[in-house]
């Protein structure tokens, strides 16, 4: 479980000491205290981050590993996007949908083997997220382990972030120069995930995730090459520049009580039924991730309403395909971020 302070009720990540020392201000944030900003400010981390490169805490996110043979069909069923579309070695953005259309979460799905997928959520909505997705758990397959307190997650984005990044690693470790790549590599002894993703915006950006007991010193050392150490201030203004959602403001329950719809955010990404991929004429693996790029929504696998098009829809609907919103639009997801 998160460590906890004995005297607090809220959770650290394994860098809290450090911010602490160094006048990181820490406020409450989804269950956790995590530093708002240090002492210079939240629009010169702002400015930092889009001039040079900036450092973001956030191994309060949730990180669930799904592994097995049967692991791909398990997420085509709980999650929006397609997950046979990638390849090992590349991520996408995606959502965990329930059956009226509204969102149980949004996250990232990153593939690291044919048979291992690692998925990031939202801090506050762990808890919740792993009850949702063990509740669609198949009895053999496919194996779910909650890997947050062990695996570290820090953020480094920026035009300068390669430079950074290469100080540590080899060149040639580095993943694909394009967003939503990944690859492995080691920093010191400790295996190190490398992901082209990020929450700001920006062009050149990293994912790092790493053990539990390497995170401090990856971060002195990610500072002391020159990155600028950013709070939760300057990573909400750096991602409202950019256009992208945060779950409990544009995603979730909005201010009346009532469910936001996923479609609401033209960010959401959608895939085909998995049917729409394997029947009728052959499909290459290609076409199938040109499919879950533009698709008539699919919101959930298990949706009971299913138009002649064959489009799954979270919605009841008399209009007939042919005048069915969601199986006569097209739906993309938005290149500059998730694609």
């Amino acid at each position: 479980m998160p460590e906890v302070a004995a005297k607090s009720a809220l959770a650290r990540t394994v860098l809290y000491e450090w911010h602490v020392s160094h006048q990181g201000r820490m406020v409450e944030f989804g269950g956790w205290e995590m530093p708002v900003q240090y002492a210079g400010g939240i629009v010169r981390e702002h400015l930092a981050t889009r001039r040079h490169a900036g450092l973001f805490d956030v191994s309060h996110m949730g990180r669930f590993r799904v592994r097995g043979p049967g692991a791909e069909e398990f997420l085509l069923h709980v999650l929006t996007n397609n997950a046979c579309a990638l390849e090992p070695g590349e991520a996408q953005y995606t959502f965990l949908a329930n059956e009226r259309g509204g969102a149980v979460d949004d996250a990232y799905l990153y593939r690291l083997a044919r048979e291992d997928f690692l998925l990031v959520v939202n801090a506050s909505n762990r808890a919740k997220d792993w009850e949702w997705i063990h509740g669609y758990l198949p009895p053999r397959g496919v194996t779910l382990d909650d890997t947050s307190e062990e695996l570290a997650m820090i953020s480094l984005q920026g035009p300068h972030a390669a430079e950074i990044v290469c100080a540590i690693v080899p060149a040639d470790r580095l993943p694909e120069a394009k967003r939503n790549r990944l690859s492995v590599s080691r920093f010191g002894s400790t295996e190190l995930i490398i992901a082209r993703t990020g929450y700001t915006g920006e062009a050149v950006c990293f994912e790092l995730f790493c053990a539990r007991g390497a995170a401090v010193a990856l971060w002195e050392r990610l500072a002391a090459l020159g990155a600028a150490p950013c709070g939760l201030g300057a990573r909400d203004s750096l991602r409202l520049e950019a256009g992208l959602p945060l779950y409990g403001h544009e995603l979730g329950i909005d201010p009346e009580g009532n469910e936001i719809p996923i479609f609401a955010n033209d960010l959401a990404p959608c895939a085909p039924p998995p049917a729409a991929i394997t029947s009728g004429a052959p499909h290459s693996k290609r076409s199938a991730r040109n499919t879950s790029r533009s698709a008539a929504g699919r919101l959930t696998h298990r949706s009971p309403h299913a138009c002649s098009n064959g489009w799954c829809c979270p919605l009841p609907c008399s209009r007939g395909a042919n005048r069915c919103a969601l199986a006569t639009a097209s739906f993309t997801t938005n290149d500059r971020w998730v694609t």
